[in-house]
């Protein structure tokens, strides 16, 4: 069960794939993506984990910007607890339309392996 966005990060990792993972920890430059991702075809992306039991998805103010500026292989990994199986993939240049409309934006992917395969089929 997913309860924390570390827990995310875990069920994603455990997927296997053909994706380089690292977990970024930066406390220094705020709104930076959780996660950055290298697949086979050379891309490299940002993924930013978050977690919900409600509709609404909620970013700090340094999120959103990251994502305006930053608008080109940056995504977002949404899931709504408690069912695993509603992880939701986002572009990240859509991040003020999930936060005005919440899960009810129309996402990439819907489940975790879907959202996989879809990294890794970027550049191709």
């Amino acid at each position: 069960m997913i309860k924390l966005e570390k827990d995310l990060w875990r069920e994603l990792k455990g997927i296997k794939s053909k994706i380089s993972w690292t977990r970024l920890e930066n406390r220094s430059l705020l709104g930076t993506p959780d996660l950055l991702g290298y697949n086979n075809f050379g891309k490299f992306f940002t993924v930013e984990l978050k977690l919900t039991l409600v509709n609404k998805v909620r970013f700090s103010p340094h999120q959103i910007s990251f994502h305006v500026k930053h608008n080109l292989n940056t995504f977002i990994l949404v899931a709504c607890d408690p069912d695993p199986q509603l992880v939701r993939l986002y572009p990240g240049a859509r991040i003020l339309e999930l936060v005005d409309l919440g899960l009810k934006l129309e996402p990439l992917a819907c489940g975790l392996e879907p959202c996989v395969g879809w990294f890794e089929s970027l550049g191709a």
